[in-house]
């Protein structure tokens, strides 16, 4: 009997542990924000100047945790949270584009271009499928090739097929540029090596205003 309970005490003590264990891990989760925006393996700036990739990096150096969520009123996040659409549609608010009024507007003057039952001006902007419309429709579409280097500039958009950055000043040693985003929990940084490992959709040009 006195070995059964030993037993039973040690039960309650590693479930104790691993609860414990995962409220740890939860807080980390929930607390967690990459490290630093640029990539570590600093290289050469290929070009400087670019409003709309420099208001980018403004955002992301308040390093934003990752959570997707409504924002009632102002459409834009409140918090210091965002996903990797807050990073263009921030980063264009910021240049004086606002990307949740001209979204909205080009809905309600094209619905037939758009897979949209209710029009909702405060999330339509944040979803990336919108997004592919509205740049297709309104602004420059250059190539997708990623050997085509000299088409590649800091602060042109990419997309891919559920996913948005911004293509980054500085490139690895193939000449590929760094895109700088935010695709989840653990990036290390928001500035990484992806277009090396993943075809882009679009790549498209923003036509700021003087």
């Amino acid at each position: 009997m006195a070995s059964l309970f030993r037993y039973d005490g040690l039960v309650k003590k590693r479930i104790l542990i691993s609860v414990i264990g995962l409220v740890l891990i939860g807080a980390v989760i929930v607390s967690y924000r990459p490290m630093n925006t640029r990539l570590k393996d600093y290289s050469e700036r290929t070009e400087e100047g670019n409003p709309l990739f420099e208001a980018a990096l403004c955002y992301l150096d308040t390093r934003p945790q990752y959570k997707s969520a409504y924002y009632a009123g102002s459409g834009y996040p409140t918090d210091h949270y965002g996903t990797c659409v807050d990073v263009i549609g921030i980063a264009l608010r910021d240049c004086g584009y606002d990307l949740r009024t001209r979204l909205n507007a080009d809905v309600l003057a094209h619905p037939n271009r758009y897979d949209i039952e209710i029009p909702d001006i405060d999330i339509d902007f944040r979803r990336v499928k919108n997004l592919k419309v509205y740049f297709a429709g309104n602004e420059e579409m250059l190539t997708t090739d990623l050997q085509d280097t000299e088409a590649w500039h800091a602060g042109d958009l990419v997309l891919f097929d559920n996913h948005i950055g911004m293509v980054s000043d500085r490139r690895n040693a193939d000449g590929i540029p760094y895109i700088i985003h935010h695709r989840s929990f653990f990036q290390l940084r928001y500035e990484e090596d992806y277009l090396s490992t993943h075809q882009p959709t679009m790549h498209i040009r923003v036509r700021l205003e003087d």
